[in-house]
């Protein structure tokens, strides 16, 4: 089940194993349990250290603990953990095996402090083996399983487990459960998920602990450049920031912003195929490789004018109040939601923005997908070879995607769509029952029945926070000029959250690039000596190459 060049890879990583590990098996006689231990007696032949143990005593078949003397089998996953679980199994096989997690320690050490006062915490995770945020999720509760005594995590394939998943409405993933209640839905963090259990035990953490702005953030020197938000338009613009070697800080929620939510990327220039979560970790990498203070995760909530002393203000949502002489602006979109009755309240139960990450849970039941553009129709494609049936509902006239994609969608014998429809509710009570709709030439009222919604219809920019602080446009972008200024003296925007007509990464990244170089020059024009009045802010010309050091900066593309 592991090709010889994976096999390699994880022989490799596997000589970093340091105590006896077991893959305490727990199988049944079903197709699903003969291909798991098939795959765990794949991965042991990769290590002397590593040894399958079959003992069917668990209540979960099939499934299995990775176990060690040290740590007990308090992590366990149900099902085959492929696709984007492979990382996580891989991880939890290190650090069980006496491996050092990454993390930071002090988070490490609040996390094995942890205690429930009524018991052991008992995690579970439902996950599809296509998610891309769920190994987030799954890697986090598993580190946390190893390195406290009293926590236990389960990491369960919704598709595998399909009957238990529905008991439970689980039609969205992650989905998290804690001792057999909800706790946590959709993309989380080490930090994030300790700051959870913390705030739930009444300790001093709060959900503001271990935020870099929250304390462990010790350097309040105000920053020449500081970039908001962490996709790609940010990561390019604290890179060229930190390259100027000017002081520079950067704000992120989630380092990757959208390209932890996109499959394939096979348009960035030089790369013809990678995935947005492996470009996300790469793009982090770059940045914490660069003299670039990350204050991670945290949340800009307000920007303050530039005040008495010359600098400008982000608050964050820790109370973390940051300085800067420049700020560029960097926060990305997010999905466009309907706005009918039902999205809301049906919300992962029913009704989803990610095909890859909860198609899955939808294998052969009916769903709609709303949107008739690539996002759309791409979904509508994936989803089909999944479904019983997809219908595809488009509010205008004629779908909008490329002609290539509305080919292979008409070639689909499960796929239908429905074309001038207004959405009007997501009809359900627990969880998704069906769509309605009104047909916009006759105003007729329509019921679709389905099991699940996919909403495909475009993004919105995280500006609401900058509403006052800059000029926003009719959407809600922030209105920028071709040097990425914004309305506010010293405020640069770059990405999805700015007026540029197309939301591309390559786009985003050179948008970035051109906001720092913007703010350097800003910089260098606002604080420079000068003979009689200082220069004007504006769009006076700058000289070519402004600011450009060739001996630090090689000519980049």
């Amino acid at each position: 089940m592991l090709d010889a060049a994976l096999a390699d890879q994880l022989r490799s990583h596997f000589t970093h194993v340091t105590r006896p590990v077991e893959l305490v098996a727990s199988l049944d006689d079903g197709e699903e349990s003969r291909r798991l231990y098939r795959f765990l007696t794949e991965v042991a032949e990769l290590s002397d250290a590593v040894v399958v143990v079959r003992r069917d005593d668990h209540d979960r078949r099939p499934s299995f603990s990775v176990a060690s003397a040290a740590t007990g089998d308090r992590v366990r996953f149900a099902g085959v953990p492929g696709g984007h679980e492979l990382s996580s199994l891989v991880l939890a096989i290190l650090q069980v095996g006496g491996h050092p997690s990454t993390a930071p320690a002090d988070l490490v050490d609040r996390a094995a402090r942890l205690r429930a006062p009524g018991g052991d915490l008992v995690f579970e995770t439902f996950y599809s083996t296509s998610c891309l945020n769920c190994p987030d999720v799954v890697q986090a509760l598993n580190l946390l399983s190893v390195v406290n005594p009293s926590v236990r995590h389960v990491a369960i394939d919704g598709a595998a487990f399909r009957a238990e998943a529905e008991a439970r409405h689980v039609l969205a993933v992650p989905s998290v459960f804690l001792n057999g209640e909800p706790f946590l839905q959709g993309r989380a963090t080490l930090a994030d998920i300790v700051a959870k259990l913390e705030g739930r035990s009444g300790g001093a953490g709060g959900t503001g602990a271990g935020r870099a702005g929250a304390g462990t953030h010790g350097r309040v020197e105000p920053y020449d450049v500081l970039v908001v938000g962490g996709g790609p338009a940010g990561a390019a613009a604290a890179i060229y920031a930190a390259r100027k070697g000017i002081r520079t800080g950067i704000v992120a929620e989630r380092f990757g912003g959208q390209l932890l939510d996109t499959v394939g990327i096979e348009n960035f220039v030089s790369v013809p195929a990678t995935e947005g979560p492996r470009l996300a970790a790469d793009l982090e990498g770059h940045v914490r490789g660069h003299e670039v203070d990350v204050v991670a995760p945290d949340r800009a909530v307000r920007l303050l004018p530039r005040s008495v002393d010359g600098l400008l203000t982000v608050e964050l949502e820790s109370g973390t109040a940051l300085g800067a002489r420049t700020v560029v602006l960097a926060t990305g979109a997010r999905w466009r939601r309907l706005g009918v009755p039902g999205e809301e309240e049906l919300r992962n139960r029913g009704v989803t923005f990610c095909p890859h990450c909860d198609g899955p849970l939808f294998a052969g039941k009916r769903v709609a997908v709303i949107g008739g553009g690539n996002s759309g129709v791409e979904a509508a494609i994936d989803l089909a070879g999944l479904a019983a049936h997809v219908v595809l509902v488009e509010f205008d006239v004629a779908l909008r995607a490329d002609a290539v994609l509305q080919r292979k969608l008409a070639s689909l014998p499960n796929a239908t769509v429905v074309l001038n429809a207004a959405t009007t509710e997501v009809v359900g009570t627990e969880q998704v029952e069906g769509l309605a709709y009104r047909d916009r030439s006759t105003g007729e009222a329509h019921r679709l029945d389905v099991d699940g919604v996919f909403v495909q219809i475009g993004l919105l920019p995280n500006t609401e926070w900058l509403d006052g602080a800059v000029e926003l446009g009719p959407t809600g972008e922030v209105v920028i000029d071709e040097r990425g200024r914004t309305s506010m003296p010293g405020v640069f925007a770059a990405g999805d959250c700015t007026t540029v007509p197309f939301k591309q990464i390559v786009v985003a990244m050179g948008g970035g690039s051109t906001a720092a170089l913007s703010a350097f020059d800003h910089l260098i024009r606002t604080s420079a000596p000068a003979e009689g009045p200082a220069p004007a802010e504006g769009p006076a010309p700058a000289p070519a190459e402004a600011g450009r050091d060739p001996a630090r900066e090689p000519a980049v593309a």
